[in-house]
Parts: structure tokens; C-alpha cells; sequence
């Protein structure tokens, strides 16, 4: 979960790794460290730091580096306090092997015991420490044997021995001008330049020198010199990669003149809709096309049911994604949370599809959740942010969601773009099961073609607003969110933003549900915000809105403090509710891409009110690698 960056070439290394890892920040991490070397050098020297980047380039100035190759790591404590010794980057007992590795060696433990039997002494209390030391002791047996063991092949031994996940970048003093990497579930890409190379555990990360990349898969390794790279697997055969070309501009992940990268990927909704949306609809026909699948439509066509795996903001956008394709394509859908997925003993089906959520690609208990679908016999669809990602690349088919890189911890445009390819692959799946004819897909599709523009107007409409609700609300200890039918999720996203970059406590809660406990906590210092949208086309949405009401009532007749968000025009809900957030009408199945939007608002404005760390909430990562 943590940053991993490292260079060889003609550049000055320290400015590169350390830029690098500065936008790899918002991954979430407590320290920092870096290691260089060069030809001339018979160690490798290091700078480590506890708490921010900040803190590794005091020591920088105070004592200098330099050198023609490096790797450097901002950690996330998993195993060992957040201490300068326990930052990465971490030696062998001679100072001449340094390893970087985000993930988690389950038998680290076995692995120690042993080491130091052999020797071997240890300084910190990670995980990461014994591998260094394995790679030592590997290339000590070999000398011992009369064998040259080179440090690539010394990794490749090391990582064989090694359980749990890891991405591993390794530098020695012996074999200058050369990186190692390697990955077992984390992400580690590598990108090419010209006479350069770089390694990275996100884009970010080296997108400002090179957009040519490799993904490493699994059970990858690759060798990093001023030449070029090199790619083998775990028994030292050559594999070939496809090499990637980034799309995104680099200037995408800058924050553009907005205070923090969360308030500009709220802004920036609009766009990623449009683009998650462009060249997979036809106005003309109705007809939805997702091109990156190798499922064929009969197959589609002929599945039983879906289930869904995903993970916190992305398990919402399941959720939503449930009353989507119901509706549309009258499928049965079921929604697992994916670290639990594989626990409930899933009943195989080989007619299910399974699709996964994730923005990054690369969240371990989603991957662990698409590989037992597959084990059951179901074919995999993933909808993902990032090109090439792992979850991608193991699936049958892909929805890109086309939303650009989102720095910013808690998602935001991801999650607006996951609804969007929701949207598209339930329309597709209702064309294919006859569901849906082609006068309602036409009708949908213009529609969400309208969706980017009510979002734009949200946003301007309602910004003052919500920062002026923050200044009432933002010394608030609870929030509950209510929403029925299709917006419980929304209601359950609004509640997690909040909590998770505010760190007040909130609940998301299925209105209908207030009687049955709930209804016990409200008093005069509860703020409750119900999500009371109608689309007056929709008998069923008009009853919705009339039961939401009802829940109002229950609220405001305890002294609860409400905030509806409601549809524009609507003039019953005023005369109820202290505070109202309106919102253009839009068709029930589509209201949730435009209702979220002042949820996020809110949450980011009484986040910053309370002086609280937006874009990298505490104890939080953006991209979680490890179950």
C-alpha cells in the first residue's frame, strides 16, 4: 500500500526518487527513506525518516546523496512502529544489499529464526528486514558451494522462499547501475526511457519521465539498467509483456490551482462521466458497445446471475449497481463484500458471471475474490480504472472507466465513473436478454448524456451552500444518512466520505429500517441527512419519496436536524426540513451519479473546517495490496 520508487540512469537520482515518491503521497504512509548508490561507491548509503517526505529531505540537506542509481520507499507501518529504523529502505549485515517491499511475508517469523541461526543479526522489527538478509545468505551459499550467484538470481531464490505478497525492489553495492524488481501480488511497474529505467508501485510515480511501462504480472521479475529492462519469470525464463503507453497527461495529477486533489476530482465528475460514457453508446440505435470483452454476448445473454466483489467505496457502487441491472436486465445480482468472499463457501455456478470493482486494479481482496469465482467456473468481468492493472489482465472482459489518475485518498470520481460503466453494462445485458428495447435505450443513453451537465450544475449550484452547512455542522460527534431503494447506497457512500476524511462518526442506514433501532439515537444534536430525490416519471420512485417523507417526519418529531437532498421544484420537502440541497430531476436508475456529488461537497468542507488532512486521511491508503 505504501510508495515505491527507483531509477537508474543519466539523471540525478535523489531528485527523481524523491519527486517521485511525493506523488505517490497519496497512497498514505508514516515514513520515508531512500537508498544510492554508484560505481565508485563499495556500499550503498541511506537516509531514513519517520512521518512525511518533508522529514527524509531535512536529513537529505543535512548530509547529501548522489549517485547514478537508487530506490526509494514511503512506508505504511504494517509490522514495527513508524521509527527511522523501521523505515525502508533496509540492509543485510554488510550494507551492500538494500530491499524496498510493500506487502507482508506471513512466514517472516520461520524465516528469522533461521537467519539468525546462521548468523544473520536484525535491527528492526519488520518483515522487510529478513529479506535482505535472505538474499545475503543466498549469494554466502552459493561462495560457499564455489558458485557466483548474481543479485538477480539471488532474488529469484529469496522470492521463492518467501509466503504472503510482495512487491520487492533490490539494489547491491556488487552490481552497480542495476535494479531488481519483482512482484507477488502488489503492484510494481516499470517504465523505459531513454538510457533510463525507472520502477514504481503506481503511474504517478514516474509519469513525468516516461508514459512507456511495463504491468508486471505475478510471479514477474524484472531487471533495471541504463540499457534497457529485462523480464523473466521466477525460474529465469525470458516472458514477453506488452509495453504500455500511458494516456494520461501529467498534468492530471497536479492539483490545478484546486486547494486539494479531492475538491478538484469532485470538480472534475463531469468529465470523467463524459469520458467513462464516449464511444460505448449509439443515439442512433440505443446499442451499448464494450469492447475489451472476450465473453461473448450469447454468453452474456445466457448467465444465470452476477456476483459482485468489491471493496469499500466500490461495494457501494455494487450496490447501486444491483437496482441497475435488475431493473434494466431482470438478472438476479448478488453483492459480497470481497474480503469476505471467499469465506462464505460461494456455491459454484458455472452460468454466473462474476464481475469485479476496483478503482485501482490492484486491491488484494478483490483479486483473491476474481480468482475463486474462476476456481467456481464463472468467467470474470472487471470494471477498473487502470489500464492493464491486475484485476484486468485475469478477467475475461474490462470496463476502463476512463476517470485519469485520483490522487486523493477517499474516491470520488472513480466511484461516479464506476455507476457510469454500471449503467452501461446493465443497459447492455437488458438489449441482450430483450429487456430493454430500443426506444428506452435511446431515451437512457440521452439521458446520461445529460448527467455531465446536471453534475456541472450541482456543483456550482450547491458548493457555497455545503460550505456554509460545514460551518453549522462541522463540530457535529454522529451523522446518520437515510436513502431508500437505489440512493441506501448513496447514503451509505455520503456517510463513509465523511467519516473517512473528517473522522466524525457516521452511519449510512436504509430508511425504511428507523423503527427498528435507529430512531433511538436522534435528539437535538443529530444531524440527518435523507436522501428524498423523486422522478415523477416513476410510480415507483413517487412511492419511495412519499415513504421518505414519512421518515423525515419521524426525524423532525424528535428534534433531529435535517438535510434532504431533494429534487429542484420540489416545494412539499421545505416546509419539513431546516436545510434542503436541490438537485436537477433526473430518471431514478441515474439520480445517484448527480446526488452524491453535494455528499462529497459536504464532506470535504467540514473536513476542511475541522483542519483535517483531505487528501490523506490518517491510518488510510489509497490502493490496499494486502488482505
Amino acid at each position: 500500500m505504501c510508495g515505491i520508487v527507483g531509477y537508474v540512469g543519466n539523471k540525478k537520482v535523489v531528485p527523481v526518487i524523491i519527486e517521485g515518491l511525493r506523488r505517490l503521497e497519496y497512497r498514505g504512509y508514516d515514513s520515508a527513506g531512500i537508498a544510492v548508490g554508484s560505481p565508485k561507491c563499495a556500499k550503498l548509503d541511506v537516509r531514513r525518516a519517520p512521518g512525511k517526505l518533508g522529514k527524509l529531505e531535512d536529513a537529505l540537506r543535512e548530509q547529501p546523496l548522489d549517485g547514478t542509481f537508487g530506490i526509494g520507499h514511503t512506508r505504511w507501518a504494517t509490522h514495527g512502529r513508524p521509527t527511522e529504523e523501521n523505515a525502508h529502505p533496509h540492509r543485510d549485515c554488510s550494507g551492500r544489499i538494500v530491499v524496498v517491499h510493500n506487502g507482508i511475508v506471513e512466514n517472516y517469523l520461520d524465516l528469522k529464526r533461521e537467519l539468525t541461526a546462521q548468523g544473520h543479526s536484525f535491527v528492526t522489527e519488520t518483515d522487510t528486514e529478513i529479506i535482505a538478509h535472505l538474499i545475503e545468505q543466498v549469494q554466502k551459499d552459493a561462495e560457499a558451494a564455489g558458485q557466483a550467484v548474481t543479485l538477480e538470481e539471488a532474488v529469484r531464490r529469496a522470492a521463492k522462499r518467501l509466503t504472503g505478497a510482495f512487491a520487492l525492489g533490490a539494489l547491491s553495492a556488487a552490481e552497480p547501475d542495476k535494479i531488481i524488481a519483482t512482484r507477488l501480488g502488489p503492484p510494481v511497474i516499470v517504465g523505459v526511457g531513454e538510457g533510463e529505467a525507472f520502477v514504481a508501485s503506481d503511474v504517478p510515480g514516474i509519469l513525468h519521465h516516461t508514459r512507456n511501462v511495463y504491468f508486471l504480472a505475478d510471479g514477474d521479475m524484472a531487471v533495471l539498467t541504463p540499457g534497457g529492462v529485462t523480464l523473466t519469470d521466477f525460474e529465469g525464463r525470458p516472458i514477453a509483456r506488452e509495453l504500455t503507453r500511458i494516456q494520461w497527461d501529467p498534468i492530471q495529477a497536479e492539483k490545478g490551482g484546486y486547494k486539494h486533489f479531492m475538491l478538484k476530482e469532485i470538480w472534475e465528475q463531469p468529465r470523467s462521466v463524459t469520458d467513462t460514457t464516449l464511444g460505448r453508446v449509439s443515439l442512433d440505435s440505443g446499442k451499448i458497445f464494450l469492447g475489451e470483452m472476450e465473453i461473448a454476448d450469447e454468453e452474456l445473454a445466457a448467465a444465470s446471475s452476477i456476483n459482485i466483489a468489491a471493496c469499500g467505496t466500490s461495494w457501494h457502487a455494487a450496490l447501486t449497481g444491483k437496482y441497475m441491472i435488475e431493473r434494466l436486465a431482470r438478472l438476479p445480482v448478488d453483492v459480497d463484500y470481497a474480503s469476505e468472499y471467499r469465506y462464505r463457501n460461494p456455491i459454484p455456478d458455472r452460468n454466473a458471471l462474476g464481475l469485479l470493482i476496483t478503482q485501482s486494479g490492484e486491491t488484494a481482496d478483490t483479486l483473491a475474490a476474481q480468482r475463486e469465482m474462476k476456481t467456481l467456473g464463472s468467467k470474470t468481468v472487471a470494471i477498473c480504472n487502470v489500464v492493464g492493472a491486475m484485476v484486468a489482465r485475469e478477467a475475461h472482459g474490462s470496463i476502463y472507466t476512463h476517470a485519469g489518475p485520483e490522487i486523493g485518498v477517499a474516491s470520488t470520481k472513480a466511484f461516479t465513473a464506476q455507476l457510469t460503466a454500471l449503467f452501461l453494462l446493465a443497459m447492455k445485458l437488458g438489449q441482450l436478454r430483450g429487456r430493454l428495447d430500443k426506444e428506452h435505450s435511446v431515451a437512457y443513453i440521452e439521458e446520461l448524456g445529460r448527467v455531465p451537465a446536471k453534475i456541472e450544475e450541482v456543483l456550482r449550484a450547491t458548493s457555497s451552500q455545503c460550505e456554509a452547512l460545514a460551518k453549522d455542522f462541522s463540530t457535529a460527534r454522529d451523522f446518520l444518512f437515510l436513502g431508500r431503494g437505489i440512493h441506501f447506497p448513496i447514503a451509505l457512500e455520503g456517510a463513509l466520505k465523511l467519516k473517512e476524511i473528517s473522522y466524525i462518526h457516521a452511519e449510512g442506514y436504509p430508511a425504511g429500517e428507523m423503527k427498528h433501532g435507529p430512531n433511538a439515537l436522534i435528539d437535538e444534536t443529530l444531524p440527518v441527512v435523507v436522501l428524498a430525490t423523486r422522478d415523477e416519471a416513476d410510480p415507483a420512485s413517487k412511492l419511495r419519496y412519499e415513504k421518505t417523507l414519512s421518515n423525515i417526519q419521524e426525524v423532525t418529531a424528535r428534534s433531529g436536524r435535517v438535510i434532504a437532498v431533494a429534487t429542484e421544484g420540489d416545494t412539499t420537502i421545505g416546509g419539513l426540513v431546516e436545510h434542503v440541497i436541490a438537485i436537477p430531476p433526473a430518471p431514478e436508475l441515474l439520480s445517484p451519479l448527480i446526488e452524491i456529488v453535494p455528499l462529497q461537497l459536504l464532506a470535504y468542507y467540514i473536513a476542511v473546517r475541522r483542519g483535517c488532512d483531505v487528501d490523506q486521511p490518517r491510518n488510510l491508503a489509497k490502493s490496499v495490496t494486502v488482505e
